[in-house]
């Protein structure tokens, strides 16, 4: 059953995605060293995670066995409040990633499907389909697209078949689909 999460939902949701991102490109990329990785993966989503859960719009099954973390239209990225949270050099990579994927995003108001992970004790039963779909339902309410990055070239062809359409790529700082649906 898919749940809006709740702030203590907050450590289970946050502890699943550091699991379900540990060989994601665009984290391993911000965070290489695996020694630091899960402290600072765990800043990185608890950031994504307090910004938004006021606002309802992190989509939950079981408390992080899968989760969606969207942004509505016309909020700030979660790289400004990880200053506090991180060393220099990471959250210079975090920036810079930021900046890449800023710029080559769509013009105009959209909803933004900024995380969506499966702990990997639950993949294969299509529960990130289910909460993504939660997101994709709210933007359909709003008369406004849903946009989303992916560095994962396997996860291209996960949203296509969910009907997602790659409007953008960029290479640097590594190769990234924009897309929309």
């Amino acid at each position: 059953m898919i749940t809006v999460a709740r702030p203590e939902d907050r450590p289970a949701i946050v502890g699943a995605l550091v699991a379900a991102f540990v060989n994601d490109p665009v984290l391993r990329h911000l965070f290489p060293d695996d020694t630091t990785y899960p402290a600072y993966a765990e800043a990185f989503f608890g950031v994504c995670f307090d910004k938004r859960v006021d606002r309802r719009t992190v989509w939950t099954i079981q408390q992080g066995a899968a989760t969606a973390i969207w942004e509505p239209p016309d909020v700030d990225h979660p790289s400004d409040n990880l200053a506090a949270e991180l060393p220099e050099a990471e959250l210079k990579r975090v920036r810079q990633y930021d900046e890449a994927v800023h710029a080559a995003l769509p013009a105009g108001p959209f909803w933004y499907l900024g995380v969506l992970g499966t702990h990997p004790d639950f993949t294969g039963r299509r529960w990130a389909q289910a909460v993504m779909h939660a997101g994709l339902d709210r933007a359909a309410a709003d008369g406004l697209p849903a946009v989303l990055e992916t560095s994962n070239p396997a996860n291209v062809e996960f949203y296509r078949r969910a009907g997602w359409q790659v409007v953008n790529e960029i290479s640097d700082p590594l190769p990234v689909w924009v897309m929309q649906r």
